[in-house]
Formats: structure tokens, C-alpha cells, sequence
């Protein structure tokens, strides 16, 4: 099986390519803007023709999108996120590779929910930020494409690699610094929010059970179990050894500074965030959760266990030990 593989070089992207590397009946090609792609190619500037021909001399079987921005403006986010998935949907109905489209989309495409419910694929989405709203949009474009498509709404996603611009990444730096500085005590707040965490992993699991199957439309891909930052905190704290208390503050947020999980302008994959101060220093910290998913998430997995055979296996202690892990090599 020919698979092109765009965005390879991503978060998500690094471990979808170890995974189908490790299948032996799958060829990969890996298409990106850096210089270690086997083909460079900016699907946010580039043309569809000139996509359409590159197809049509690789022949893939398995279009994989990995691609994409979280971080920047609207119109950062609408040319990475939407714009270039228009254009490999042009291409691939130009092409005569046939292939099939698997797209990874997001759970802030759906928006805030109802705490305690778990939120399906019939949900109606109501994206409460511009980077939820263009990955709406891209998955619009797959959906209405005509294509061989089936988008992955990856929830939270969390494990080796994890951004250091991420809820989880920039908790596990706090914790770094006052174990290195000796505080015995880290000031936070914000850790309210639940989401809905799944490990890398697993979601390279899932892209590659969704690049064999026949499904189609859109499938949620997540724990099923919304977990709130302070309690990630304690598992995080208790697996690096951390013996200092972790005190929450209560106040406004606009009073507090030094957000764990305020938005920065680079385009790190797929990387959902949630708000978490560290008291101290820094700039003023963002509110509400940059996400636009507010205080909940909580994926119905059903449908990925029915047409794609999946089951989340890594549970979330698992991927902040290794979170921590790349934390405290910088210790």
C-alpha cells in the first residue's frame, strides 16, 4: 500500500510515520515544507495542479493529513488549516490516483459541552475560537469533497513529544523549575478545566486503522474520560517525585501572570489548550481557555471501537511519566 503522508514532520505526524514505517506492507512518502521530506511542498501556498501532478506520479492509495496550525491569527489558521486542506481536496479529485483521504480534524471543532455528557460525531459543532472554526471548515470541505474520506477528531492529545506550549507541557516545565530552583511549593491556576486526553500513540493507531478501513464521515478519537488539570497536576507531580505542595489559586485570572497554557505564535501540531497560570512572572495570562472548548470535553468513542477496531491502551499516568520525562532531561 502507497501512503503520502503530509505533515510528517508535526507532533501527530512523527508518530503516524513511525507507525506505518513499522508495517511492512506499506510504502511511505512523506510530503512537507521541511527539508528532510521526501518531497517539499506547501500546501498553504502551492497550487492543486501542482499537487494533482505529484499524485498523479505517485499513485498513493492513502492520502494521510496530518498537516496543519494551532497556534496564530485567523488568517494564519484559515491558510494552514483550511485553505491547504481545499487544496488537497482539488488535487485529489483532479488526480486519477484515486486515493482515499484520511484528515485530521479535532475536538474544538465541537466547542464547549455539557459537563458530564460525552460529546458524539452527530453533535452539532459550535467551535468557540478560529482555530476550531477552521478545522471545521477543513472538515466541511472533505466531508461535502465527494472523496474517499474519513476525518479522525482527535480530542486532547498527550504522550513523547508533547509541546512545550501545551497545558500538559507547560505544567510539567513549571514543575521542572521549582524543582530545579528548590520551591517547595507551585503556585497555579486554572486546573478547573477537564478534557479529554489521549495519547500520541494511540492516535498513530487510529490514523493507521482508519487508512486500511473502509469508514467514512467523521469518528471522535480520545480517552472517553474527561480528566481535570489538578488532578493531571498531582499524577504529573507524583510521577516526577515531587514532594512540594500544589496550591491553587482562586483569583481573577486577569490578576495572575505566567500562563502554562497561554497561546504562542508558532504552529506546533495539533495541541489543544487549556488555561493554567503559574503565579509570578511573565505576561498576563490568557482567558477564557485558548481552545474556545470551555470548562468540559468528553469524547464518545463508540464509533471508533465499531468501524475502526479501536480501543484507546496508554492511559494518561503513562504519558506524563513521559512528558516528565523530556522535562527533566532539561534539568
Amino acid at each position: 500500500m502507497r501512503v503520502l503522508l503530509i505533515g510528517a514532520n508535526g507532533y501527530l505526524g512523527r508518530f503516524v510515520a513511525d507507525r506505518l514505517l513499522a508495517d511492512p506492507a506499506v510504502q511511505l512518502t512523506a510530503l512537507g515544507r521541511g527539508d528532510d521530506a521526501d518531497v517539499r511542498f506547501d500546501l498553504a501556498s502551492g497550487s492543486p495542479g501542482a499537487l494533482t501532478r505529484f499524485l498523479d506520479a505517485v499513485h498513493p492509495g492513502v492520502v494521510i493529513n496530518c498537516a496543519g496550525a494551532t497556534r496564530g491569527g485567523a488568517r494564519e489558521l484559515t491558510r494552514h488549516n483550511t485553505v491547504a486542506v481545499a487544496t488537497v481536496c482539488e488535487a485529489l479529485r483532479r488526480s486519477g490516483c484515486g486515493a482515499r483521504l484520511v484528515q485530521i480534524g479535532c475536538g474544538a471543532e465541537y466547542g464547549p459541552s455539557q459537563p458530564g455528557s460525552s460529546t458524539a460525531e452527530d453533535a452539532v459543532p459550535r467551535p468557540g475560537g478560529p482555530y476550531g472554526v477552521s478545522k471545521l471548515a477543513a472538515t466541511e470541505l472533505v466531508l461535502g469533497s465527494g472523496l474517499d474520506a474519513v476525518v479522525l477528531r482527535v480530542f486532547s492529545p498527550a504522550g513523547p513529544g508533547t509541546p512545550a506550549g501545551s497545558p500538559l507541557g507547560r505544567l510539567a516545565e513549571a514543575m521542572r523549575r521549582a524543582m530545579q530552583s528548590g520551591d517547595g511549593e507551585l503556585k497555579l491556576t486554572g486546573l478547573g478545566a477537564q478534557r479529554d486526553f489521549v495519547d500520541v500513540r494511540d492516535v498513530a493507531r487510529a490514523v493507521h486503522a482508519a487508512s486500511l478501513s473502509a469508514a467514512q464521515g467523521v469518528i471522535n478519537i480520545g480517552s472517553g474520560r474527561a480528566v481535570r488539570l489538578r488532578d493531571a497536576a498531582a499524577v504529573l507531580a507524583r510521577v516526577a517525585g515531587y514532594g512540594g505542595a500544589l496550591h491553587e489559586l482562586d483569583g481573577p485570572p486577569g490578576l495572575l501572570r505566567s500562563s502554562i497554557g497561554h497561546p504562542r505564535a508558532d504552529s506546533d501540531h495539533m495541541t489543544h489548550t487549556a488555561h493554567a497560570t503559574q503565579a509570578g512572572h511573565g505576561a498576563p495570562a490568557a482567558y477564557p481557555y485558548p481552545d474556545g472548548c470551555g470548562s468540559w470535553q468528553q469524547a464518545d468513542v463508540r464509533t471508533a471501537r465499531d468501524r475502526l477496531g479501536w480501543r484507546p491502551r496508554i492511559n494518561l499516568e503513562e504519558s506524563l511519566g513521559d512528558i516528565w520525562m523530556e522535562a527533566a532531561c532539561r534539568i
